[in-house]
C-alpha cells in the first residue's frame, strides 16, 4: 500500500512539473526521462510484473542514481532563482531513498 502511494507521489509531482511547463532546457527534458524511466522500474517492482530484463535495470539503477546526485550538485542552483546551499540540496535526495531501493531489489534481487 505504501509503495503504491509513493509511485502516485512521483508521478503526480513529474505530471505536475510537465503540466506547469518546467522541462524547458535539455537539462531538465534529460532528468525528466530518468524519472520516467525509474518510475516504470518501480512501477515494475511494485506490482511484480517483469519489465525489461535485470540487466538493464542495473544500468537503469546505477545511471540514474548518478544522474541524481550530479544534477542535485551541479545543475539544480541553475534553475533556482536564489542559491540554495548544497547540504540542503543532498538533503532533498532523501526522498528519493525508496525509489532507489526498490530500484535495487528490481534489478538485483
Amino acid at each position: 500500500m505504501l509503495w503504491t502511494i509513493y509511485l502516485a507521489l512521483l508521478g503526480t509531482a513529474s505530471i505536475g512539473f510537465l503540466l506547469k511547463g518546467k522541462y524547458q532546457t535539455f537539462k531538465l527534458k534529460l532528468d525528466f526521462i530518468i524519472s520516467v524511466i525509474t518510475w516504470i522500474g518501480l512501477f515494475g517492482f511494485v506490482t511484480e510484473i517483469q519489465i525489461l530484463t535485470p540487466f538493464i535495470w542495473k544500468f537503469i539503477f546505477f545511471a540514474s542514481l548518478t544522474w541524481d546526485v550530479v544534477y542535485t550538485v551541479f545543475f539544480l542552483n541553475e534553475f533556482e532563482e536564489e542559491e540554495i546551499p548544497l547540504a540542503l540540496r543532498l538533503s532533498g535526495l532523501i526522498i528519493l531513498v525508496p525509489l532507489y531501493y526498490g530500484l535495487f531489489q528490481y534489478a538485483f534481487i
